[in-house]
């Protein structure tokens, strides 16, 4: 068949892979002039079953209270304008802090990643793709005592899914990242995933697209998408800036435009970006920046070493679509990278970033069917696109070809939203 994937992202590069391995014709249309130029450019680097702990969980509803009104705040909400797009969400998220809601979703998008970590390895024993790539794992490190009792209680349940969560010493973080040394003393302790993974998005994002094109995959740059032309319950076409492109199916992989594209279709998709920023630190001449993936869950950050640079993301601003740098929240991620290493690289020619990640209420992606017979989605993955890239492009590409995925899709596709309405 003929497959047209919407958007050139890291997942819908890797949508277009396997499609393409699956020997249909694929045309990707994506309005920048590269491949992983958004969501794609500049992330944490993880590769992170380890959090698929969903944002909605009872124990963050007391922290968002206490961050209202903080710029500073990990989880930033501004509801100072109508939106009720975020409006819907946030009720939905509301939902989902429930301990039996968190422990589903918890599996659903354990279940996604540990599959999609596993396609990652096999695509890169396979083409020799190099990304920077660490596979030193990726260690959690807690100062609040109560904080990391909280995380061993969530390591138990993803151990019992699959996935390798050890505790930590003091010390034994330190045998694993020496850089911590400074942080040291303010630590209680740390949870090790020695299976998790980092490497660069952007530059794995790039060679797909370039191992996909000498594949045949065609792709379509600066070709701005109008929408989607439904043709009873099928799609008709996609209606782009450059004229109408036409397929026999259509995989929605648009990050956060994609419920603006689905709307007029009559698909309301439960998404809304969350702005993330980073900077990225040259390191050369400096001996203090870690070669072991990093999280630290009390600031929400995110730590990876790509090659000669330090990479530290974090924090989520709920603000609609608007991607102006904050350069208060800038300046709060460069002090607290230079806090944990203080020694980590030069800090002042960190180069800022922010992106829009699409996120669900419940922190699980949608993937599959549609009502609409020959429209397929692969969005909505949040923090973890890069994680769950490889995975949910095989998924997709299967369900296109008329086969039963690896996985089991229970809870991942738009079914689900409906089970939880009826709640």
């Amino acid at each position: 068949m003929k497959v047209v994937v919407i958007g050139a992202g890291v997942v819908g590069t890797a949508s277009a892979w396997y499609l393409a391995q699956e020997g249909h014709e694929v045309v990707v249309v994506e309005r920048r002039e590269a491949a992983g130029l958004e969501t794609s450019f500049a992330n944490g680097g993880q590769v992170s079953p380890c959090h698929a702990e969903p944002w909605a969980n009872p124990s963050v509803l007391p922290k968002v209270l206490k961050w209202l009104g903080r710029e500073d705040a990990p989880l930033l909400f501004r509801w100072g304008r109508w939106d009720p797009a975020l409006w819907a969400w946030g009720l939905r998220f509301l939902v989902n802090c429930t301990a039996a809601r968190a422990a589903i979703n918890t599996e659903r998008t354990l279940r996604v990643a540990l599959y999609s970590r596993l396609c990652l390895q096999q695509l890169r024993a396979e083409t020799g793709i190099a990304y920077d790539q660490q596979t030193r794992g990726i260690l959690h490190v807690y100062r609040d005592g109560g904080e990391f009792d909280h995380a061993c209680a969530a390591a138990e349940l993803m151990r019992r899914h699959g996935l390798a969560r050890l505790p930590q010493t003091v010390a034994d973080c330190l045998a694993i990242e020496p850089a911590l040394a400074a942080a040291a003393p303010q630590l209680a302790g740390g949870i090790f995933t020695p299976d998790d993974e980092s490497g660069d998005a952007h530059k794995f994002t790039t060679q797909l697209a370039a191992l996909a094109a000498a594949r045949g995959v065609e792709f379509r740059w600066n070709v701005p998408v109008l929408g989607l032309v439904r043709d009873r319950d099928r799609i008709a076409g996609l209606a782009t800036a450059a004229g109408i492109v036409t397929a026999d199916a259509y995989v929605l992989a648009a990050g956060c435009d994609s419920p603006l594209l689905a709307r007029p279709l009559g698909l309301r998709l439960p998404i809304v970006p969350a702005k993330g920023y980073s900077i990225t630190v040259p390191v050369a001449g400096h001996a203090g920046a870690p070669t072991v993936s990093i999280t630290d869950d009390e600031h929400k950050m995110v730590y990876s070493r790509l090659g000669d640079r330090l990479r530290a993301a974090g924090t989520a601003e709920m603000a609609g679509y608007d991607l102006t740098l904050n350069p208060r929240r800038i300046a709060m991620i460069a002090d607290h990278t230079r806090a944990l290493f203080p020694d980590g690289g030069d800090f002042a020619q960190a180069e800022p970033w922010a992106g829009l990640r699409p996120v669900t209420p419940d922190s699980v992606p949608l993937l599959g069917a549609t009502p609409l017979a020959n429209l397929w989605l692969n969005t909505g993955h949040g923090t973890l696109g890069w994680t769950m890239a490889c995975g949910s492009g095989r998924v997709v590409a299967a369900l296109v070809s008329g086969r039963r995925p690896e996985i089991d899709l229970d809870g991942l596709d738009l079914g689900r939203l409906q089970s939880l309405s009826r709640r």
